[in-house]
């Protein structure tokens, strides 16, 4: 369950806490306590709880999860909702992130998700004179983290879009394409609600009355809504081409079946004429005209042959067969 936890004074790595020991650290010393626990049991958050006073509401929100990307602030305290976004082949899996920070500790709660955030560790622990502005930027550096993590997921889309689109026109299953194509319309709707949520929350911290523990760190939120519009953009975009590549979809499976039925209609054409000659003499009455005459069948034949192949002339100059 316990991933990390380490004590910081100064910018700087001073110890690492054990676990029943968070408590009395946090008591009676001064610095950054950063805690990481990943897929917590029930009992083992409940003791999260104790040990860092977090507010209950808060933590009933980490025990039940699937919790919409939010900020939520309780006196001193901070709780943000984030969804972690991984990519498992060509599968899109959702697991979420929970951040606690006060003024003396982070603690993230990572659950359902492969990935860590051991490279944000190292990245802050490499600038301690950015880690002296507090958990406020240690709360920056993992929400860069996951918001930048979106970006792979955005082209990886974008690249199965383009490339559904070149095989509409390569004359591959129109069925597949759709199926493809809603497949993708998925992803971006899974991607557009970790994003579009995170977009508000992040605007509360860098404009208007700005939480206690974020002050003087505005314009590195405001990069990361930056990042969070850009990709709300992107996917606004891929959407609408999404859309746009089903429409012409279904145009192409129209105009085909349209060409189907146009050459159905030819050929039932040429197979009317001489069915019609056919009957007529097939009548079998004794007053007909040419009815024993020595040339009628010949004459029958050719007529059925002239008269097919102009009608199968004028079919193919006008592309129906």
């Amino acid at each position: 369950m316990l991933v990390n936890s380490v004590a910081y004074r100064d910018g700087k790595k001073i110890a690492d806490v054990p676990r029943e020991e968070i408590h009395t650290w946090l008591s009676h010393n001064e610095g950054i306590l950063w805690v990481a626990v990943r897929d917590p049991e029930t009992h083992e958050l409940d003791q999260l709880e104790e040990q860092f006073n977090l507010h209950p509401l808060a933590v009933e929100d980490a025990h039940h999860g699937h919790q919409r990307p939010k900020l939520e602030e309780y006196g001193d305290s901070l709780f943000f909702v984030l969804h972690m976004l991984e990519l498992d082949g060509d599968e899109l899996r959702v697991g979420e992130v929970n951040i606690f920070v006060a003024q003396n500790y982070v603690l993230s709660v990572r659950m359902r998700s492969e990935r860590n955030f051991q490279d944000v560790r190292a990245r802050c622990e490499s600038e301690p004179e950015l880690m002296q502005h507090g958990t406020g930027y240690i709360l920056y550096a993992l929400m860069d983290a996951v918001v930048d993590r979106y970006f792979p997921i955005l082209d990886s889309i974008e690249t199965k879009l383009e490339f559904i689109e070149d095989q509409i026109f390569a004359g591959t299953s129109p069925r597949a394409n759709i199926e493809a194509l809603y497949d993708i319309k998925h992803d971006l709707v899974i991607l557009k609600h970790a994003t579009a949520p995170l977009l508000e929350a992040v605007g509360k911290l860098h404009g208007g009355r700005v939480p206690q523990l974020c002050n003087g760190l505005g314009d590195y939120f405001r990069d990361v809504s930056d990042h969070l519009v850009r990709i709300n953009q992107s996917i606004d975009a891929a959407r609408e081409m999404v859309t746009t590549a089903i429409s012409v979809n279904l145009s192409l499976i129209t105009l085909q079946e349209s060409e189907v039925t146009k050459r159905l209609a030819g050929y039932a054409a040429l197979v009317a004429v001489p069915t019609l000659i056919a009957g007529i003499y097939g009548m079998n009455f004794d007053h007909m005209p040419e009815l024993r005459w020595q040339w009628g069948y010949p004459l029958s034949l050719a007529a059925m042959v002239i008269i097919d192949g102009y009608l199968f002339y004028r079919f193919r100059k006008s592309k129906w067969l």
